[in-house]
This record gives C-alpha cells, structure tokens and sequence, in this order.
C-alpha cells in the first residue's frame, strides 16, 4: 500500500545521509504527483493556467515532505492535503485576481461562503443574502459587493451576448456616447487651424465665441465696421471647415463653430 511504502521510506529519509535524501524526496514525489496534479485541476477554469496551479500544487508536495514529522501518528497524505489547499488558496488570493479587491473584500468573501453551506445545513434552504448579511453582522449592500467579486477572477468579456438571446453584446448595454468625446478629432483638426489665423481674426473671434460679444460690440473693440466684423467672421469660419477633416466636423458648421468656443 502507498501509506506503507511513504512511512517506510519518510523512516529510511531520517536515517541516511543528507546526500541520499534527494533521492529519497524524488521517489515520495512520485507516488504522490496523482494526489498534487488532481488537486490542482480542481481549480482549472477558475482564471489561473493549469500549468501555473500544478506548479504551485507540486511545490506545496515537495514543502510537505520537507516538513513531514514520520513520528507524528498520521499519515503524509493526511497532512499533504491541507498543505497543497493551502498553497493554491493562497495563490488564488495574490495572483487570481483580474481586478484585485480590498482585503476587506476578500476576507468577507471567504467568510460569506464558508457561512452559508452552514446555514443551508441548520436551516434547510439556502439563505437569503438578507439573512446571512444578518448572521455575518454587516450590511447587505456590503454582501453584495463581496458576492460581486466573484467575477473578478475572470470577468464577462464585453462581447459576450446577453442573455435575452439577440445579437446584443454586454458591451452595448454599457456604453454611453459622450458628446465631448465625439469632439475630440473636431477640437484637435480646430486648433491646428487657428494657429494659422492672424492675430486680428484670432481676436475676433474670441470675442464672438468665447465673450460673446455682438458684432457692433467687436466692431468697436477691433476699429472696424459692422460689414467687415460680419465678413470677417464669415471668411474665417469658412476657411476654418476648409482645414479640418471631413469625417469630423459638421457640414453645417455647428460642430466647428462649437468647437471653434473652446479653441480659440
């Protein structure tokens, strides 16, 4: 039997020399590699690589029989389990995380779940996220934070469909358009633009877009007429659209002269 072999080669470990108990190590290992890799593929799937989780399930074996007392009554496989649980675990905690919670988060996690199969088992049905926020003393709100982060391991791909069965992605579902966002390529071909205005019509229309001033107004801050302030800004406005890109501004010229507020 394996447990008879393992007590009888942990028993020839302590007796050889330090040379020969590599070799010793190497042949525990291999009648508990099933043991370590079978542990590790109960966490496949879970956002680790299976390769990543038999490594740290392999280490945590070979820190086992390192720390393994022969002389203690149980078996190596009684004390290997818990020591391999408790590296992947750990593992999971600092490096499964897609989007990494609070610790506060974490330990709640933890707790949240370890006290509602004990609640399923008392009460005969599964607790409500009201009663067992009551059970672990804290707000529900702060539950389902907890119950939330679940998804952090691997979050839902924003191209995934929904769930009402179209062609509908969840990203669609959460975008938003933004207005300024939209006039970014319009404010950035802008600014190009009025660098190569002169100084007066620069000033022009500043006062026009950005004081708001009406054309009788500029016309006295400037020293000119009404009719050249309107030509002005006319021949302005007009060589502005000329220099911007067609795919981002608006044929009307509501989109630059919008832009144009901001720019100048």
């Amino acid at each position: 039997m394996r447990d008879d072999l393992t007590r009888e080669l942990f028993e020839r470990r302590g007796e050889i020399s330090t040379q020969l108990v590599q070799s010793i190590d190497e042949q525990i290992v291999e009648l508990y590699l099933p043991l370590s890799d079978g542990m590790a593929r109960r966490y496949v799937n879970k956002g680790i690589e299976e390769e990543d989780l038999v490594q740290v399930a392999r280490l945590a074996l070979v820190k086992a029989i390192s720390r393994f007392d022969v002389g203690n009554g149980c078996s190596f496989a009684a004390f290997a389990v818990p020591t391999i649980a408790g590296e992947l675990k750990r593992h999971f905690r600092d490096h499964g995380w897609m989007v990494r919670p609070s610790r506060r988060v974490q330990e709640l996690r933890i707790s949240a779940r370890i006290r509602r199969r004990e609640l399923e088992q008392e009460l005969g049905h599964t607790p409500s996220r009201t009663e067992l926020a009551e059970e672990l003393g804290v707000p529900a709100e702060m539950l389902a934070e907890a119950d939330a982060n679940d998804s952090s391991f691997r979050p839902l791909s924003i191209d995934a469909p929904t769930a009402g069965g179209d062609e509908t992605t969840l990203g669609a579902t959460i975008a938003v358009t933004d207005p300024e966002l939209e006039q970014v390529c319009d404010h950035v071909a802008l600014s190009a633009a009025l660098r190569d205005l002169d100084d007066r019509t620069r000033r022009v229309l500043l006062l026009r877009f950005v004081d708001e001033a009406t054309q009788r107004e500029i016309a006295d801050e400037v020293g000119a007429s009404q009719m050249q302030v309107s030509r002005m800004l006319k021949r302005a406005l007009a060589g502005l659209r000329e220099s911007m890109d067609d795919d981002h501004h608006d044929a009307s010229g509501v989109a630059t002269d919008a832009a144009a507020r901001r720019a100048v």
